[in-house]
Formats: C-alpha cells, sequence, structure tokens
C-alpha cells in the first residue's frame, strides 16, 4: 500500500483523524492559509496554464494523492462522492476568493506583492521536500502577512470586483477536484505501484519551478507559458509509478501449474506424465505376467516343426525332431549336442 511517512502528514492525520476530513483540510487549506488568494492577486491565473498549475500543484499534488491512496479505504464509488462533496465546498470558496482579488491589486503594490508569493510558494516546496527545513521556515501565512504589510498602499483601496477572476479561480479548483477524481477512479491500480514519497519529493520540485516565474519577473527570466511546472510533474509521475509492483494479480486459490510459462509447473506436468508413462507401462507388464507363463508360442520367424517346443526363447525340437520319444534329461544325453538339432538361427 502507497504510504507516505511525512511528518506533517502525519501530524495532520492525528489531529483531524478521519480519511474524508483529513482530504478536506488538505484541498481547503491553500484557502484558508492565504496561499491561493496570494496566487490570484499575483496573476498566476490570468492564463489556461497558470490555471491547471494552480489546480493540479496546489488544490491537488501529492498531499491530495497521499491521503486517498494511503488514507482512503473505501470503494471507488465512496471515494468519488466524498471528493465531489468536498469539491462542492472549495469551488465556491475559491470563487469568492477570487472575486476580492481587484480589490486587493487596488491598494497593494504589486511587484513588492508578487515576490513575497513567489517567497509563499517556495516556502511550501521546501517544507513538502523535507520536513527538518520546514521547521526552520515561517509559515505561509506569515509571509502572506508581511508581503501585505510591505506593499500596502491605502491610497488606492476601492471595492472592485471581475467575473473574470471569478472563473478563472472556479477553474482552478475544479481543476484540483478532477485530480482528486482521477487519483480516486485509479486507486485500485495505483496502491502500491505509486512511489508516495518519490511523488512527494516532484511535486516540491513542480512547486519551486512554478515559483521561479513570479521571483524573476523584475529580471525578464523564464516568463513563458509553457507548462514547465507541469513537465516536471509528469516526469516525476514517471519516476513514481512502477507497473510492476503491488500485489499479486490472481487470485490465491490458483496455483503455479496454471501458468504455461512457469518453468516449476512445466517440469510438474513431465513429472506427470513420466509417472503415467510408468503407470502404463506396469500395467502393461502386470497384464503381460498375469498371462500363461508356460506358453509355448514359437518367435514369429522360428520354422514349423512338427514337435512340441520346450523353450520360450529357442524353438527346437525334443529328441532330434521325434515327437513320438520323450527327452530324459536324466539319461546323460545332450540333446543339442548333435549340431544338426540346433535352430538354424542360433
Amino acid at each position: 500500500m502507497s504510504v507516505s511517512r511525512h511528518p506533517i502528514a502525519l501530524r495532520l492525520e492525528q489531529q483531524v483523524g478521519s480519511a474524508t476530513k483529513l482530504l478536506a483540510t488538505v484541498m481547503v487549506l491553500p484557502l484558508v492559509d492565504g496561499i491561493f488568494p496570494a496566487l490570484v492577486v499575483a496573476g498566476v491565473l490570468t492564463t489556461a496554464t497558470g490555471v491547471i498549475e494552480t489546480g493540479i500543484l496546489i488544490f491537488g499534488g501529492s498531499a491530495t494523492a497521499a491521503v486517498i491512496l494511503a488514507e482512503m479505504d473505501g470503494s471507488r464509488r465512496q471515494m468519488v462522492v466524498s471528493v465531489l462533496l468536498i469539491g462542492a465546498v472549495i469551488v465556491p470558496l475559491a470563487a469568492i476568493e477570487a472575486a476580492f482579488a481587484p480589490t486587493f491589486r487596488g491598494f497593494l503594490n504589486l511587484p513588492v506583492f508578487e515576490r513575497f508569493a513567489g517567497l509563499v510558494i517556495l516556502t511550501i516546496a521546501a517544507k513538502t521536500a523535507s520536513s527538518e527545513i520546514g521547521e526552520y521556515l515561517p509559515s505561509p501565512g506569515v509571509i502572506i502577512s508581511l508581503g501585505l504589510v510591505a506593499s500596502f498602499e491605502p491610497s488606492g483601496f476601492a471595492l472592485r470586483t471581475s467575473p473574470e477572476y471569478v472563473l478563472n479561480g472556479a477553474a482552478a479548483a475544479g481543476v484540483g477536484v478532477a485530480f482528486a477524481l482521477a487519483i480516486a477512479l485509479l486507486s485500485p491500480h495505483l496502491r502500491g505501484r505509486v512511489d508516495i514519497d518519490r511523488f512527494r519529493f516532484g511535486s516540491a520540485v513542480a512547486l519551486g519551478v512554478l515559483a521561479l516565474p513570479i521571483l524573476l519577473g523584475p529580471f525578464d527570466l523564464m516568463q513563458t507559458e509553457a507548462p514547465i511546472a507541469l513537465a516536471v510533474l509528469g516526469v516525476t509521475t514517471l519516476f513514481a509509478y512502477d507497473p510492476n509492483a503491488g500485489p499479486a494479480d490472481g487470485p490465491a486459490g490458483e496455483g503455479a501449474g496454471d501458468d504455461p510459462d512457469d518453468p516449476d509447473a512445466a517440469a510438474g506436468d513431465d513429472a506427470d506424465g513420466a509417472n503415467d508413462v510408468d503407470g502404463d507401462t506396469d500395467a502393461d507388464g502386470d497384464a503381460d505376467d498375469g498371462g500363461d507363463p508356460d506358453s509355448t508360442e514359437p518367435p514369429l520367424d522360428a520354422p514349423t516343426a512338427p514337435g512340441p517346443i520346450v523353450d520360450d526363447d529357442v524353438a527346437v525340437i525334443a529328441n532330434g525332431g521325434d515327437s513320438s520319444t520323450p527327452s530324459d534329461d536324466g539319461d546323460g544325453t545332450d540333446p543339442f549336442a548333435d549340431d544338426d538339432s540346433r535352430a538354424p538361427w542360433l
């Protein structure tokens, strides 16, 4: 079974308890600690690539995959229902938070706040990759609060909204829910075949790649719409997936002899065949032994003799071919003394 031993994941599991509650906590966390609003204000969701990357890496990612694969034990239908119920909550919340993004953009110094947004993503990436490093880093909420203070400009405050931000925010949350649904549907196949810790480390690298364009914006570096973070996540998934791992496919009742490619089974079949042949041979032998031991049937190539046959292997005529006079072994005469009395084939 795919299991992650990350200390943060274990602590959340102990605090929340239920697997469904744990999944809800993981997926709602970006809305609570301010990561998602920071990305919306920083302009990450202005492109389709940004929407997909935010949905998969922020709402989905290794934490969502680990909870579904390692903690949820129900059937696929039960897991799908749980994910849909969670999605019914986070999608509207994401749309509401994204609706206030134009207001925040009005009274914030965006170039300054975007740097803090990039630092938040890097912090999450570091905490995801290593819990020891994460202990020395501030929480995302602290960094966002510092960014609000550093970039606050009260002169530009005005209540604004935009349908574009609402749609993009809801779409990003919907992508995260779709990612969780895909994991839930494929969970019977993915369990035991996906290395959660390796996937977690790769997700951390993808988050770092997502933060680089934001941090390097003033230097005009990595300003591209190419989905670099998604490419990193795809490569990570390939390295974390082992199709040969996992439980045995066949039921326990099936023996190894059912496999035609199994050499042991073939050897067993050969042994059984040999035993069958031996049994048939023994049976034939018994049948032969059960016949008349005194049978005097001559060989096929023996000449026709007028007298009786006295040996099974050699057909001879007793007493030189005279059938009227019986042979007496006690009289000292050898019936085979004369060369003419031997069978011609000897």
